[in-house]
């Protein structure tokens, strides 16, 4: 894996933005899925895959909301779905695969961060069972429209709050250990990561790449709800006056240039024939040989430091989170 896990030196850096990435290139005929994408950097997306020319679905559990977010961007279907509910998955999933048509970009962009502790319906742990395992039963569900692509590629946005912990295999659901909102969000962000390696390990050979993202640190997308202005400005985000600080070398980013990475793996052409790794500043990340983050450390979160964990593109982890997902699933 970790020969493969290195920047491929992509002439993009941390200040490009979705539509830098995505110049030059028609999407035309192409059909892409977007969760999230009437929100924070999935409506970027939305906006750049769009503007290319691809037909994109944007499932939402708001249609108001939706609606308001992607007016005047062509090219968009709004559809039911809560990735929180999986009969609304499978419903979603149903109406897809009736049309018979191929999926060339599954971007999985919805997510929750440091929220409250609270269970879903089946007893899960919420950012878990958001973050990861709704978009696995998604994509999983998907997987015939990503095969008669015969050339998609399925992009799962992860973070940097992936160090603050691997996947918990013996308690993921914190039956037994303490909660904490940040070791939560990092467990479920270094699943999405391994999700990725997997899924490109499965369907590589169906034409079927998978990648995962690290957007920066954008504060103008809504996850950091839950985080007080207090919270924001000791983690260096805002300032004094409440605006967001931009600056991309401590990966202080905007929208634009926050959606950057995910557009890039959906679409650059420098990434044929890739797949199974982690991306930040629209390059492939190198791998980060540092010790865990257990909590919300402003200086580590804004120093600019990059790069994947390597429990988190381990192949064996990424097999067992495969396993225990499919299990979870059919509960």
């Amino acid at each position: 894996m970790h020969c493969v896990q290195q920047p491929i030196q992509s002439g993009f850096g941390a200040a490009s933005t979705a539509a830098d990435v995505i110049g030059g290139i028609d999407l035309s005929g192409r059909i892409a899925i977007v969760t999230g994408g009437y929100s924070g950097i999935g409506v970027e997306t939305v906006r750049a895959l769009a503007n290319a020319g691809a037909n994109v679905i944007v499932p939402t559990r708001n249609q108001a909301k939706a609606s308001k977010a992607l007016a005047g961007i062509g090219n968009t279907r709004i559809e039911p779905m809560d990735l929180a509910d999986p009969s609304s998955i499978d419903a979603f999933v149903s109406r897809i695969e009736a049309t018979g048509q191929p999926l060339h970009m599954l971007i999985n962009s919805a997510g929750i961060m440091a929220t409250p502790f609270e269970r879903d319906a089946r007893g899960y742990e919420i950012q878990f069972a958001t973050n990861h395992l709704g978009h696995f039963q998604l994509t999983l569900g998907l997987l015939p429209a990503l095969q008669r692509a015969q050339g998609a590629r399925v992009v799962s946005v992860s973070s940097w709050g992936h160090r603050y912990s691997p996947v918990v295999f013996d308690d993921i659901n914190f039956e037994r250990r303490e909660y904490s909102p940040w070791t939560s969000y990092g467990q479920s962000k270094t699943a999405n990561i391994l999700f990725a390696v997997e899924l490109d390990a499965h369907y590589q050979a169906e034409g079927i790449r998978a990648f995962a993202v690290h957007p920066g640190l954008i504060i103008d997308t809504g996850l950091a709800k839950y985080l007080s202005p207090e919270d924001l400005k000791n983690a260096g985000v805002i300032d004094e006056d409440g605006k967001p600080i931009l600056d991309p070398s401590r990966n202080l980013k905007t929208v634009p240039q926050g959606a950057a990475t995910s557009v890039w793996c959906a679409v650059s052409p420098q990434l044929d024939g890739m797949g199974g790794v982690y991306t930040e500043n629209a390059d492939i990340s190198p791998v980060h040989h540092g010790e865990t983050s257990t909590s919300n450390d402003a200086r580590a979160r804004t120093s600019g430091a990059n790069g994947v964990f390597p429990y988190a593109i381990d192949a064996d982890n990424a097999r067992r989170l495969w396993e225990v997902s499919q299990s979870m699933l059919s509960r």
